[in-house]
């Protein structure tokens, strides 16, 4: 089992800890209130439950993930299909950047992950990276973080942009101390 699906599996647990319901009574709840749509069901769990935004927004993808499959429970899901969808074809010898950040990331705690069409969104209270290839040799890692000074490897970037900075990264060797310390400010930054 990856570190990011430990963290699902642990933020599961914790949930239930926290709202003293197995997942089972949690998923009949859900399905009580009549909702479908994931952000509906998201900020019900949020008002109703009093989870935060990240255990909501995790515990609504598990929930929808097992409604797809009646009679099966809900699993961590991995990184898997989506993340094989976005490092295929000529994108894949970028596959062990993403591998490596993902599993310096997955040290700092717990956090979601809401794959895109071309990237992955990472988020706690809030989104505080993003890391995808953005072409055949690079992947590119957005920051939201605020206060640092930019440098020719920690590019600022528009003030409208989903991200404050990037860092563009070619190879594994490249996810050093220097930007693991940026993804971790960021991480600590999205609270």
């Amino acid at each position: 089992m990856s570190s990011v699906e430990e963290a699902f599996e642990t933020q599961l647990k914790n949930i239930q800890s926290r709202t003293g319901q197995s997942l089972d009574e949690l998923y009949t709840f859900i399905r009580k209130r009549g909702l479908t749509k994931h952000g509906e069901i998201r900020d019900m769990l949020k008002r109703d439950l009093s989870l935060g935004h990240g255990d909501a927004n995790t515990l609504t993808r598990f929930y929808l993930q097992s409604e797809q499959a009646p009679g099966t429970c809900a699993q961590a899901p991995t990184q898997g299909q989506a993340v094989d969808e976005i490092y295929s074809g000529k994108k894949a010898e970028l596959r062990p950047i993403h591998d490596k950040l993902m599993s310096a990331i997955g040290k700092f705690g717990l956090f979601e992950i809401a794959p895109k069409k071309g990237y992955v969104s990472l988020r706690r209270k809030k989104q505080f990276a993003m890391i995808g290839p953005v072409t055949q040799t690079r992947v590119e890692v957005g920051l939201n973080m605020k206060g640092l000074r930019p440098t020719a490897r920690l590019v600022a970037m528009p003030a409208d942009g989903m991200c404050q900075y990037k860092v563009n990264v070619t190879t594994a060797e490249e996810v050093d101390k220097e930007l693991v310390a940026w993804l971790r400010h960021a991480y600590d930054s999205a609270g």
